[in-house]
């Protein structure tokens, strides 16, 4: 092979990937043969170029010292010899960077998402039918010489009065004309184009090439009528023919189709600002809706409102259904927002369960809050899925423009702040914004900052109350509870930090924590001959749910060395019926291993007696707030009878929380509870002041015979756990 003939390839990129598939092409390549060499800055291009003819260059668009259309341009100016045929490589989302720079000069461009050995092959070709058409500039008129020169493109020519006198087989395919049909026919009758925005007619630009006796550009968005009637988006220029003598003999169109082009252009504007799993706009175009909304409401003197909704426990149905299920719920609920609001409202997915509406006009804040209402209405009925029936609430802030802030990042801000409120006083409800919840907002990260070093600092400390057999008197369990150390707060109770905790991701480290500690403190308090007993762990939503719990439990309890039958896990009534299907697996699970179970707080959730047989329960834990109310004339008293009732009809141990008064524990003792707990015989104390009591082994405020006596048992009461 002779070498001298060989044709010189410059490769301009510094994407190792890029490389190996130019240096395979080159191999493959059947217009050659191609020598090729590769650089990885746009310097050492332009270097190399001065130094050496290319009969083409691969420039990639993206280098560590040039970034786009500038790229081409730069290169463009520095060569020593111009016109070198150049290709240019643009990433997946810069096809209009591409298109840019081919309408100053490039011959083509690739895609680094379709870069591979037979793109690159293909462009070869095709440049090389460009430099054949090139060579035969200097045989054929000028014609021809331009016409040949767009071999690859679709290329139509006219004489001075726009009598159509020559097509290419691409310009055939495109306007469904052939050469012979079109030839003596009016341009614009074979070249029919609109504006794709307006749908009206353009001008043509081959006349006004010849008019204007220059290049002109097509119109943007031009959109090509085939004679068939389908459409295509076409993308050139047009210019003048002129003979040898410079005079103009007509005008020649060089064009493509660009439909694939726009169509991922459009695509990539779609994906830009709208949710992909929702399809709803995202924060991106939320920020310019709002934005404008403000705008509108500032001109004319109106009011906005923003609706920040975080859907409640969406974590759990992620976590115990799978993620598929998850994200057709979201989609359900994107539905149901749409229907409930106007057309003029603007419904956004922020990412996960989140959303936020803007009401593009209120006439008074409390309509806002009638919105709210009405979107918390619409997402109370149950979705209805392929496999599941799914209940879910939300919470969601308000913020209103002008009151609440005057910008867009302000008031999403605030509605946010807002949804928190709302998610405190118990969730499924809405909050307007108020000033002071800035300070609130603030103490808030400073906990949950604070709380994120709170492990590894050995902050968290755990108390245990004991709960007492109450015919005995004698001490058959504790409840452990935890608290936080606080180097500044002092001791802070969990209803402080719990549920930001839950917020913030650090709730199952935590509850690990927990539960190992409870277990090693139970096996040590043995260990020390003190009275064996139950060591009661309450379990949270986000635990249960977990994919490692099971394997989180039977792993502490080889750890620590405590019998399964000394743990006694607490679960909510809602944690237990919310994916019931679910949850009696896992019970059982639990009932394999040896650990006992109990219900808490039983009687604030939803239980029915159908589950509860199946549930494999020891325990039932009836809320404090029945036993707090205990009279013989109140309808507590007949709730709680019945639950104890209930209890022994499906032989569960019953324990009443909150036992305070000698007369709730007299009411208690005559309605059959087994056990009760509460400051009556003992408040929530460190592991120390726990194993005095565990040592006594009673609590005598039970056994005492003066309990008819409320001071005189307090007095004792107060003697033990003080």
């Amino acid at each position: 092979m002779n070498r001298t003939n060989m044709r010189a390839l410059l490769l301009i990129d510094n994407d190792a990937a890029h490389v190996d598939v130019f240096t395979d092409a080159l191999l493959h390549a059947t217009d050659g043969p191609f020598t090729g060499e590769c650089v990885k800055t746009l310097a050492e291009g332009i270097r190399r170029l001065r130094g050496k003819e290319f009969w083409a260059i691969f420039l990639n668009l993206s280098l560590p010292d040039s970034q786009g259309v500038e790229t081409f341009d730069k290169l463009a100016l520095a060569q020593a010899v111009p016109g070198v045929p150049t290709l240019v490589i643009a990433g997946a989302k810069e096809v209009g960077v591409a298109l840019e720079a081919m309408r100053r000069g490039a011959k083509d461009y690739l895609l680094e998402d379709h870069l591979d050995r037979d793109s690159i092959v293909r462009a070869t070709r095709n440049m090389a039918e460009r430099k054949t058409a090139e060579e035969m500039l200097f045989t054929e008129n000028e014609r021809a010489q331009v016409t040949l020169n767009s071999i690859g493109d679709a290329v139509l020519s006219t004489d001075l009065q726009g009598k159509v006198t020559y097509l290419n087989a691409v310009a055939e395919k495109i306007t469904g004309w052939t050469r012979e049909e079109a030839a003596g026919k009016d341009i614009d009758e074979v070249f029919v184009i609109i504006d794709g925005s307006t749908r009206e007619p353009c001008a043509n630009p081959l006349r006004t090439a010849i008019r204007k006796n220059r290049t002109v550009g097509l119109t943007p968005n031009c959109i090509l009528i085939r004679r068939d009637g389908a459409e295509f988006a076409i993308d050139d220029s047009a210019a003048p023919i002129h003979d040898r003598h410079g005079v103009a003999t007509g005008a020649v169109i060089v064009f493509h189709d660009v439909s694939v082009a726009r169509a991922m252009e459009a695509e990539m504007s779609h994906l830009a600002q709208y949710d992909i799993l929702t399809n709803l706009p995202n924060r991106t175009l939320l920020q310019d809706r709002l934005t404008q909304g403000i705008a509108t409401a500032s001109r004319n003197d109106s009011r906005i409102a923003v609706l920040f909704l975080d859907l409640d426990g969406f974590k759990n149905i992620n976590d115990s259904l799978s993620h598929a299920t998850g994200d057709r719920l979201l989609q359900l609920v994107a539905k149901r927002l749409l229907a409930a609001v106007r057309t003029s409202d603007t419904v956004c997915r922020l990412g996960g369960d989140e959303f936020v509406i803007l009401l593009s006009e209120v006439a008074h804040a409390g309509d806002a809050g009638v919105k709210a209402g009405k979107i918390l209405s619409a997402l109370s009925a149950p979705f209805e899925m392929e496999q599941n029936t799914l209940r879910i609430t939300g919470s969601v802030g308000v913020s209103t423009y002008p009151e609440d802030g005057r910008s867009a990042e302000l008031l999403i801000r605030n509605a946010d702040l807002a949804m928190y409120q709302a998610k405190e006083k118990g969730r499924s409800n809405y909050q307007f914004f108020e000033k002071r919840m800035n300070v609130r907002a603030v103490a808030r990260q400073s906990i949950e900052r604070d709380l994120r070093f709170a492990l590894e600092r050995d902050e968290l400390v755990m108390h245990y109350q004991p709960k007492v057999d109450l015919r005995t008197g004698g001490i058959t369990g504790v409840e452990a509870l935890l608290r936080w150390q606080h180097p500044e707060r002092g001791l802070v109770g969990p209803l402080q930090f719990i549920s930001i905790a839950e917020d913030c991701g650090l709730m199952l480290p935590i509850g690990q924590w927990v539960l190992r500690e409870s277990c090693r403190q139970a096996k040590a308090w043995q260990e020390a001959g003190l009275l064996p007993v139950e060591m009661a762990v309450n379990v949270s939503s986000v635990e249960f749910r977990n994919d490692k719990f099971l394997e989180g439990i039977s792993t502490i309890l080889k750890e620590t060395g405590l019998e399964p039958r000394y743990l006694e896990l607490e679960l909510t009534e809602s944690v237990l019926m919310q994916h019931a299907e679910f949850t009696v697996p896992v019970l059982q699970k639990l009932k394999g291993m040896g650990v006992r179970l109990a219900i808490d707080d039983f009687g604030t959730g939803y239980s029915s007696l159908s589950y509860l047989r199946q549930f494999p329960i020891d325990t039932l834990k009836v809320d404090q707030s029945f036993t707090h109310e205990i009279n013989a004339d109140t309808d507590e008293a007949t709730i709680i009878s019945a639950a104890i009732n209930m209890g022994c009809h499906l032989k569960h141990r019953v324990i009443a929380e909150g036992v305070e008064t000698a007369e709730q524990l007299a009411f208690l003792r005559a309605h059959g509870c087994d056990e009760g707990q509460g400051y009556y015989f003992g408040r929530p104390r460190p592991a120390l002041e726990t194993s005095k009591l565990l040592d006594l082994g009673t609590a005598p405020t039970v056994i005492d015979q003066r309990f008819q006596e409320p001071g005189v048992l307090h007095s004792a009461s107060r003697q033990i756990v003080n």
